[in-house]
């Protein structure tokens, strides 16, 4: 009886439904996580007046904040605080390292506002290198698994954010600062508003 049937059908396996059914869900889920990722890509990097989600910055030992070694933004509603992307491999990061840390030293006595650093795709050797080598001494830590710097949707480095007290995506800086004047503006706008 099988003399008629052509050959290609006669090789024809029959698969288990288990590994349809498996196959299916597999490439469904292939194809939410491209359109997660590709909506994504569309939104572009976080603009000036959204709210930014709380997260938890791991600081690197030596640079702790208030003594505590993590920092989450939450805690630091009623201030501004200041997120610098940069990295140790990031020429034009050095250009602003000496003004983001004198900054820093103008406005860490009064506590009203807080440096975060945030080392993107570097090695903690050469974070430490790059933060000695600029005689940096306000809060910095990594950017472990690249979390921050996609939840700010960051397109490179030196990348700077500035948050009001509440909350509130104030200000962005794609490059680096030029001037302190410059830093100091911005944090001046957003302590009077």
């Amino acid at each position: 009886m099988t003399e008629n049937i052509p050959r290609s059908v006669q090789t024809k396996r029959n698969v288990p439904l288990w590994v349809q059914v498996m196959t299916w869900i597999g490439l469904v889920g292939l194809l939410v996580v491209l359109a997660l990722g590709l909506r994504l890509s569309q939104q572009g990097s976080v603009q000036t007046g959204d709210q930014i989600s709380d997260f938890t910055l791991t600081l690197y030992d030596g640079y702790a904040y208030e003594g505590r070694t993590q920092v989450y933004l939450s805690e630091l509603r009623g201030k501004v605080v200041l997120v610098n992307f940069w990295a140790s491999w990031c020429k034009t990061c050095e250009k602003e390292a000496a003004e983001l840390e004198q900054a820093w030293q103008y406005y860490q006595p009064d506590g009203q506002v807080v440096f975060l650093g945030v080392s993107y795709v570097d090695t903690p050797r050469e974070a430490y290198a790059y933060l000695k080598k600029f005689n940096i001494t306000y809060p910095n830590g990594p950017d472990l698994g690249t979390r921050l710097s996609q939840q700010f949707r960051i397109g490179g480095v030196p990348e700077t954010y500035f948050i009001d007290r509440g909350g509130v995506l104030g200000y962005i800086q794609v490059g680096p600062f030029s001037k302190v004047d410059q830093i100091k503006a911005i944090i001046d706008s957003l302590l009077t508003s």
